[in-house]
């Protein structure tokens, strides 16, 4: 017999009956029955059942074992009595008598109990994280990200894709975020940086003539953490390919994601019809770049109701240069109650308030309601209602000014009104193309020309839109939104060097500067680049979602916290003298 196991935790039947087997796994639960002791086995693979005795020889060494001591025990395989069937357990038929016991790991007092639902910090769960992840919804996360990333790794290799491998350590590139920098040994006073993310390499490998090229890729950047990103490192599917248009990229993504979605999502409803929404559109009916569609509610523009009228705070707004008022309809959400919550909302995220409209069943007919209503009367109010398509029983919530000001609170308040008033469709993946993101912005006091959105994209137009109005170009860039999330971020590159140049003047880099930043990508669009796009997509955040889990964290197998510390690894840690001095540096202290 095998030295710890004839079979696991999850492989006992009925069939085994009458066996001698051999199990290990650790003690998930003891439960003393009065000269009868039961315990719950459990391994990677499931939880079996043994019990023993005064009558087994191991009896006295088992009654010392405690939760999550890891044992090997010899037994025999007996059938339960039909009344004592756990059907909820593929071993629930049978329960093993133990002969024989060797602890193979004892087990000090626990800082967490690994069986049962209970909470714990997230300090304590990060730094004794192997045993956080021994727990089964833990193991089934990271079974389920594994199984994903396999899934993905077959679609893209079916679909006619290699994977390639780019360096970790390279140079310092710009993508948006915060580099890690690593000292040289060899070169003092210079560095090298952890990648971003495989960037220009993917580009450099189209350049090289691989035509297709995919890679499950780790990236890193210096970010503050959020609930769905990671402060340090992430994983995504990285791919690009050559001779393509924006819409190639597109229907190679989607049916590997569609795949992803449908095998791993729990029978959840999977969209298969992906609408493409322009950015400027996302940002004015969902205040977001990163749209939740299961949530039906579409905001409208309704300056035109409000200019000229009763309500001055609007009428006065509307006559500064660039500003507007935005309608957000809540339909079934019509009752003072409801309204004066979400006021009470946008006052918690930093706003005056909210003005809200809604509409009541009088008796002798629909009756507008609110302070808004009062103001501006019952004409204005009635083409509102029409304009909106709301009837009796719901609302309407306004907010006004410069759009990029209030965008993000509308976008969140649009939200809370889904999910509040049950409109938001739980089980359903919605996906949508976010595409024609601007490629620049504006600095509102300074009148600066800036890149808003990835610079190595290809404008739309080429070189003569470069000639036009820099805030009017759009790029060739696209992101891939689902469930109010961003999963995918790609585009169409600029592979023109005399494209290159001219994007970057706009935003006020010149030549050397370009050239010292971008020089072997600058450099090799000079031999005969091709035209080529592709895309990203995070594969911690669609673990995430496919888990039902809120926090990325559940979805890493040893990520940092909200600080970037690894408390179980003690990261970041100091130095030695010795290595400061190999590597010519010192610290500043910072007062």
């Amino acid at each position: 017999m095998h030295a710890y196991r004839s079979h696991t935790c999850a492989a006992l039947t009925a069939a085994n009956v009458g066996e001698t087997v051999r199990l290990s796994g650790w003690v998930h639960r003891v439960r003393d029955h009065g000269g009868v002791l039961f315990i719950d086995l459990r391994d990677h693979f499931g939880v079996t059942q043994v019990l023993c005795d005064g009558d087994s020889a191991a009896f006295a060494e088992l009654e010392k074992v405690r939760s999550e001591w890891c044992i090997r025990i010899d037994g025999n395989v007996k059938a339960r009595d039909p009344e004592l069937v756990n059907s909820k357990l593929p071993t629930g038929e049978i329960e093993v008598y133990v002969r024989e016991l060797e602890v193979l790991g004892a087990a000090d007092e626990l800082p967490l109990m690994v069986f049962g639902d209970q909470e714990y910090p997230e300090e304590t769960r990060l730094r004794y994280r192997y045993l956080d992840l021994r727990r089964e919804a833990m193991q089934n996360n990271m079974t389920l990200r594994s199984d994903v990333v396999s899934s993905m790794r077959r679609r893209m290799w079916d679909k006619g894709f290699r994977e390639y491998q780019t360096p970790i350590i390279t140079a310092s590139s710009p993508e948006g975020a915060r580099d890690f920098l690593v000292p040289s040994r060899l070169h003092p006073g210079k560095f090298y940086a952890l990648p971003q993310a495989p960037q220009q390499f993917k580009q450099l490998i189209m350049v090289s003539g691989f035509d297709k090229y995919f890679q499950i890729a780790p990236c890193f950047r210096d970010e503050d953490p959020r609930a769905d990103r990671s402060p340090t490192d992430f994983y995504q599917l990285d791919l690009e390919m050559s001779f393509v248009e924006q819409q190639d990229v597109f229907d190679t993504i989607q049916p590997v994601l569609t795949g992803v979605f449908e095998e791993f999502g729990g029978g959840r409803k999977v969209d298969q019809e992906w609408l493409q929404i322009s950015y400027k559109d996302a940002a004015l009916w969902y205040g977001s770049d990163k749209p939740d569609l299961r949530n039906p509610i579409k905001m409208q523009v309704v300056s035109d109701h409000f200019r000229g009228s009763g309500f001055a705070i609007f009428a006065k707004l509307l006559e500064q240069e660039g500003t507007e008022i935005r309608a957000i309809p809540a339909p079934t959400g019509g009752s003072r109650k409801f309204c004066d919550r979400m006021n009470a909302f946008a006052q918690k995220e930093g706003l005056p308030g909210m003005g809200y409209i809604f509409w009541r069943d009088q008796g002798e007919g629909m009756e507008a309601a609110g302070p808004l209503a009062k103001n501006i009367g019952p004409e204005r109010t009635e083409a509102i209602r029409q304009q909106l398509g709301l009837g009796v029983g719901d609302a309407a919530f306004f907010l006004g000014g410069k759009p990029k000001a209030f965008e993000k609170v509308a976008g969140k308040a649009r939200d809370v009104i889904g999910e509040e008033l049950n409109l938001t469709e739980k089980d359903r993946f919605a996906f949508a193309w976010i595409v024609d993101f601007p490629i620049y912005e504006q600095d509102e006091e300074s009148g600066a020309i800036d890149f808003e959105h990835n610079p190595f994209s290809m404008p739309q137009g080429g070189m003569e839109a470069l000639e036009g109005n820099p805030l009017d170009v759009r790029g060739y860039q696209y992101d891939l939104a689902c469930n109010g999330y961003e999963l995918v971020s790609g585009a169409i590159r600029n592979h023109k060097p005399e494209i290159m140049l001219k994007a970057f003047e706009l935003a006020g880099y010149g030549e050397d500067e370009v050239k010292s930043r971008f020089g072997a990508l600058f450099n090799a669009f000079h031999y005969g680049a091709p035209p080529h796009g592709g895309c990203a997509a995070g594969i911690d955040r669609i673990v995430m979602l496919l888990a039902d889990e809120a926090n990325i964290r559940e979805v890493m197998m040893f990520p940092m916290n909200q600080r970037a510390e690894d408390l179980m690894m003690d990261a970041p840690s100091d130095p030695t003298s010795d290595q400061m001095m190999e590597l010519g540096l010192r610290i500043i202290p910072q007062d």
